[in-house]
Order: C-alpha cells, then sequence, then structure tokens
C-alpha cells in the first residue's frame, strides 16, 4: 500500500534494488513461502523499504511479525554465516596455497640464475688466468672429440 500511495513502480524497485520481482510480489501479497528464505528474506525488506524511503528497521521488524503470524520459522541464518565462513576460509587457504607455489618456484628460478651466473663468472676470470682453457675438462673434451670423429667416420661411409 505504501508503493502504491507513493505512486512508485515495482520496476522501479526491481532496477533500484536489483531484488527479483517474482520476490518483491510474494513479499507485497504476503506469500511468504516463495521467499528464498533465512538472513535473505530480512535483505529483501531492508532494501525494499530503503526504495520506497521508509524506515527500513521498522518494516523489518513488521515484517518478521507478520512472517511468524503465518506459520512460518525464523532462520536467523546461522547456516549461512557458517557457510559464508566456510567459502572464506577455503578461499584463503587457496591462496596461500598459490603464493606458497610461487615463492617456490621464485626460489627455484632465482638459485638457477645465480648458479648459472656464478658458473659463468668463474669460466670468465678462469680463462683470464689461464688455468681453464676449455668448458668441458680435457678427458671430457678429448672423449666428445673421439665420439665425434666415430660418428663422423660412420656417417662418411653410410
Amino acid at each position: 500500500m505504501e508503493r502504491l500511495a507513493r505512486g512508485i513502480a515495482l520496476e522501479h524497485i526491481t532496477a533500484v534494488t536489483k531484488i527479483s520481482q517474482h520476490h518483491l510480489v510474494a513479499l507485497e501479497q504476503d506469500r511468504f513461502r516463495n521467499l528464498p528464505g533465512g538472513i535473505l528474506n530480512k535483505g529483501i525488506v531492508r532494501g525494499y523499504a530503503g526504495a520506497l524511503g521508509l524506515d527500513q528497521h521498522d518494516w523489518t521488524e513488521r515484517f518478521l511479525k507478520a512472517y511468524v503470524a503465518s506459520g512460518q520459522s525464523i532462520d536467523e541464518g546461522n547456516g549461512w554465516t557458517a557457510f559464508a565462513s566456510n567459502v572464506g576460509r577455503s578461499r584463503i587457504q587457496r591462496h596461500d596455497a598459490q603464493e606458497l607455489r610461487l615463492r617456490w618456484i621464485g626460489a627455484a628460478v632465482l638459485l638457477a640464475i645465480v648458479s648459472v651466473a656464478g658458473f659463468f663468472t668463474v669460466r670468465y676470470f678462469g680463462v683470464r688466468a689461464g688455468w681453464w682453457t676449455t668448458v668441458l675438462p680435457m678427458k671430457a673434451s678429448s672423449a666428445a672429440h673421439a665420439i665425434f670423429v666415430h660418428v663422423s667416420s660412420w656417417l662418411k661411409s653410410a
């Protein structure tokens, strides 16, 4: 009756509050079974009253009295708060796990960079000092050369 007296269309309230028109009609017609239940009902009433410019607390109390009078039981939303806290906890745990993986990947990349830089630094100064003549040790170098010669001769004969 307040909405009609103020000349506000139901579509306007739906656009402003983003509350389904189905739920607003159920609220206006006292069909409380068609409402989603729990703490969401209070949110719908607060949004509806706020869009009309009415006292939200007063209209929420009126709604709760009418809701109980219609034979519905009030669910204080304890299930919703537990659900919401579990979702939040799960998101934090996933975020922490991802952050931990990224830290280990970063540490591994940093270790690889430091190792390569250390190798080239030692090689550079070793070549300049004259005690490092090749990248590979002599035995490995001669073994690699022998393999190369053997494979080359095999390829020429084929």
